[in-house]
């Protein structure tokens, strides 16, 4: 039951107010046909809105189903809409973009009916009103006769229990008024119809009780109800089951997500021209960013590509000292700012100590790595063993190779001399000196890009990685494989190292070129056929075996002397050449392009062995406080050198030694050159005093000629001895046993672990981490292992800088995505004035505020979602050309590529991007009035 309690309805325009409705006091039977007559202008309509829930009335109350509504709040009035009223406009008011199903269906879909419910009620509904065979037809495609049969099928398929009608046949002809007003009499039989008209013929020929307004108030009404009557009184089982259908109705609506984003697709798609333009304007943004991210990731995969082949060839290399860079920078690091930080006089010149500083740096930070303790933790760690391909060890000891060239002059071809030849020997050291920087800085022995002899590793590792040319691997300690390039070349330097080129020619043409003149090669061997190669011979010494002992019973090193070194090699160790190798297609060892020998381990532990154990090595092991080569004694720690005496201290000690003789003979001498005076004072002494007296007043000269008068041979070489400077060295036992070549073979100065793959060089770096996390946990630093992986470090370098790039541009390129965001939000602010109308129709059907909001937010996620999409299709569009003209330049192909996963995040941002900018006009829609907005054309 509705009934209205003394309502007023107040509007203010600017200073007036106008009083719409005055005391406006009516109650309704459930089921009748109530025509409101008046003239425009009196209030009917406003009537009409308050109680179907539109309006919001000023004062005093509408009480529904016995229930006030002045508590009511808005859900609860969205709530009344949907479920209990149904309005028919004069104007239709359907949604023009969607179907007339759709148009019936909307009630339904706020009611939250399941999908297969809502489309038979609403055929059905349409059925009622003839409308049955008219489903998929849009409003624009019906007459209006036809419109207003849909308004009334969508005004009754949620069964509700109110009608409103205002002026249902405003905008008919008369035929088709008389058919409308016959299908809203038949709808009274069973509801309560309000219809407001100005008609009178309308009133009296359809409805069942008139009620006529006039300026707000009510003037008559001719058939009036008292709810206090016994008309109320109903049976119990229609009580009860308006209380079930009170109960259904009281649901609170909701408005599906994917119905808001029906009801935006269908408006958008109305508009399609500019909603395409509204989406690539948005794409725009979204497709420089897109490119950006297929270059980098393009780089970067290529990056990655030359990172896992070339850091699974470089093993990781662990040495026994090593220079903690880390630590070297931050210390130079903070020497600079407290220089900059230093106050400074202007008129001063001050000194830059950066190279010292840099120098001291170097040398404070050098560490010792424990390899012995930590390889015995690594060996015992399966985990990481399991991801290990091999582990070489090197030694400090020097391999000793020696060969005859093409004249049959003797040469060293290990370690090389050949620089020496080239360049002389000030200009070799130097560049010697170039390459142990390079090699302390980059942790790769770049004397070995000359030293063509080099270890290789196990014979199932080097046939996995090399392809063998002719002959076979090395089984034996003293045999060999010469190495060749992939293409099988030998740089013509390790040619002159080996003596197959001759290297007095590369001697002329480097003195040729330091003058400045053309030079050419007189050399006509230009390849070598496998049998050259392989009939090769060498011989290895042991560094022992260059040193020859001297007359004084110290060493001299021979190495120079061809006479010995031609009668040495004849006790050496005979190398042979089995095999020529070069590298696989998938070779994971790194691999010098010059070409070399490559020997087995073997022949390092035998050489090691064999160093160990030679005369000379014993003889300074049993000897660790004497330099065996010179025979001096080592300086100890501490010691301060013994300063040897003056020529007066070494005769006054030599005076104790001589015989009475020569002390009267150097006494006569010397009285002999002093003054009377001088001979009188000495006199007048005792006779135990008068030699020290003498010796003090004599002339040096003087007393220093009558010593060497008097004593003898033996006595002059005693006298020498005391006053010669003592002799010492700069050797110590460490620095002689490294010259000798002695090392313990369970203490490698370098280890280098090859990884099975990239992911195992990962893992082992990690074991690495976590070892050194370990010892610092308890507290052993010392046994941390110090360790830089500097390929890897330059090439994360170079990723660090295309990504701080590409940061960059995609800053820049982001501005424009944020400037198309607000472009949408503008269009969705236009979107809402276009469809403010249809706004009213939704409040009118029970949608909230929310739901209203919905339909924009959902509005503005697909023009981002399209923008997004179109960004991502044109950008992979795009790749091909580009793709094409970088092969064309680079040679490097598919560089740039798209990730699946950023073209999902681009979109993802474009949506988010696009529904911030959106929520502005969205909450402008949901704030609209829906009675003004029903006003709007």
């Amino acid at each position: 039951m509705l009934e209205i309690k003394n309502i007023t309805k107040d509007y203010k325009t600017g200073s007036e107010t106008v009083h719409a409705l005055r005391g406006v006091s009516i109650a309704f039977r459930d089921n009748e046909l109530v025509a409101i007559l008046g003239h425009s202008g009196c209030g009917k309509t406003t009537l009409l809105n308050i109680i179907g829930g539109l309006d919001r009335y000023t004062s005093g109350d509408l009480i529904i189903n016995g229930r006030s509504t002045t508590e009511y709040k808005d859900r609860d009035w969205d709530t009344y809409r949907n479920h209990s009223i149904g309005f028919i406009f004069q104007s239709y008011n359907l949604i023009p973009h969607q179907s007339v199903l759709s148009n019936v269906e909307l009630a339904l879909t706020l009611s939250g009916v399941p999908k297969a419910e809502r489309c038979r009620r609403a055929k059905e509904a349409l059925e009622k009103v003839g409308l049955g065979d008219q489903l998929h037809k849009r409003p624009n495609q019906m007459s209006g006769g036809q419109m207003q049969r849909v308004a009334i099928a969508r005004a009754l398929v949620n069964d509700p229990d109110i009608l409103l009608a205002d002026e249902p046949t405003g905008a008919l002809d008369s035929e088709t008024s008389i058919q409308i007003m016959e299908l809203i009499k038949e709808i009274a039989k069973d509801r309560l119809v309000i219809m407001v008209t100005h008609n009178p013929d309308l009133a009296r020929d359809y409805a069942t009780r008139t009620v006529r307004l006039i300026d707000g108030e009510i003037k008559s009404d001719s058939n009036p109800f008292d709810p206090n009557s016994e008309e109320l009184k109903e049976a119990p089982e229609k009580v009860e089951k308006k209380s079930a259908d009170k109960s259904s109705k009281s649901k609170k609506t909701k408005m599906g997500f994917l119905t808001a984003l029906s009801l935006s697709k269908n408006n958008l798609l109305t508009k399609k021209g500019r909603t395409f333009l509204t989406s690539f304007a948005g794409s725009i943004g979204i497709i420089g960013i897109a490119l950006i991210l297929s270059l980098s990731n393009g780089v970067q995969e290529y990056i990655n590509s030359v990172e896992r082949s070339t850091l699974a060839s470089y093993p990781v290399q662990l040495d026994s000292e090593t220079v903690n860079y880390k630590d070297m920078m931050s210390s130079m690091m903070n020497v600079h700012n407290e220089k900059e930080n230093e106050k400074r006089e202007p008129d001063r010149i001050y000194t830059n100590d950066m190279s010292t500083s840099m120098m001291k740096s170097m040398l404070s930070e050098v560490k010792k790595n424990d390899l012995t303790a930590f390889m015995e933790e690594f060996k015992n760690d399966s985990t990481v063993m399991e991801d290990v391909r091999e582990i070489k060890y090197s030694y400090d000891s020097k391999l000793y190779v020696y060969t005859h060239d093409l004249n049959n002059n003797l040469i060293r071809v290990n370690p090389s001399t050949i620089m020496q030849t080239a360049m002389g020997g000030e200009t070799a050291q130097s560049v010697e000196g170039m390459w142990n920087t390079a090699s302390t800085l980059t942790g790769i022995d770049m004397s070995s890009r000359v030293n063509c002899f080099e270890q290789l590793l196990s014979n199932d590792v080097t046939a996995d990685n090399y392809e063998t040319l002719a002959g076979r691997l090395p089984e034996n300690y003293d045999e060999v494989v010469v190495i060749v390039s992939d293409k099988n070349e030998i740089s013509n330097l390790t040619l002159y190292t080996l003596g197959l080129l001759d290297q007095q020619e590369l001697s002329d043409m480097m003195e040729h070129v330091m003058k400045g003149e053309s030079w050419e090669s007189q050399s006509t061997k230009e390849s070598f056929s496998y049998d050259d190669l392989l009939g090769m011979k060498f011989t290895m010494l042991t560094a022992p075996d260059l040193f020859q002992k001297n007359d004084k019973g110290g060493y001299d090193d021979m190495s120079g002397d061809k006479d010995y070194m031609e009668n040495a090699l004849k006790n050496g160790t005979e190398l042979k050449v089995v095999g020529i190798i070069k590298p696989s297609g998938d070779s994971i060892i790194s691999t010098s392009s010059m070409g070399g020998i490559g020997y087995t381990a073997a022949l390092t532990e035998y050489m090691i062995n064999k160093t160990n154990d030679s005369e000379l090595v014993k003889l300074q092991k049993d000897n660790p406080d004497t330099d065996i080569f010179t025979g001096i004694k080592f300086p100890q720690k501490d010691e301060k050198p013994q300063e040897p005496m003056t020529q007066e201290e070494a005769m006054q000690k030599l005076t104790e030694l001589m015989s009475s003789e020569q002390i009267a003979q150097i006494f006569q001498t010397v009285m002999q050159t002093l003054t009377p005076e001088q001979q009188l004072e000495i006199m007048q002494l005792p006779q135990e005093q008068q030699f020290a007296k003498m010796t003090e007043l004599a002339e040096p000269t003087k007393l220093s000629g009558a010593f060497m008068s008097a004593i003898t041979a033996e006595q002059m070489q005693m006298l020498q001895e005391m006053t010669k400077e003592p002799e010492t060295t700069e050797a110590t036992y460490e620095k002689n046993m490294a010259i000798l070549g002695e090392a313990d073979l369970t203490k490698p100065s370098g280890i280098s672990i090859y990884a099975k793959d990239f992911d195992g060089k990962e893992n082992i770096s990690q074991f690495i981490s976590d070892y050194n996390k370990k010892m610092a946990d308890e507290d052993k630093e010392d046994k941390e292992i110090n360790y830089t992986d500097y390929v890897g470090m330059m090439i994360s370098s170079v990723s660090d800088i295309v990504n701080a790039i590409s940061y960059i541009l995609i800053a820049f390129v982001a501005i424009s995505l944020v400037v198309s965001s607000i472009m949408i939000g503008i269009i969705t602010y236009i979107s809402v004035l276009e469809r403010t109308k249809e706004i009213g129709i939704l409040r009118a059907i029970g949608a909230s505020k929310g739901n209203i909001s919905s339909v924009f937010n959902a509005e503005t996620l697909i023009v981002g979602f399209s923008a997004g999409v179109i960004g991502i299709l044109v950008t992979v569009l795009l790749n091909f050309p580009i793709n094409s003209i970088i092969v064309k330049l680079t040679g490097i192909e598919n560089m740039s590529k798209l990730p699946p996963v950023a073209g999902l995040i681009l979109v993802a941002i474009s949506m988010v991007l696009t529904l911030i900018a959106g929520l502005v006009p969205a909450s402008i829609a949901a704030k609209k009035d829906p009675v003004n907005a029903l006003r709007t054309e």
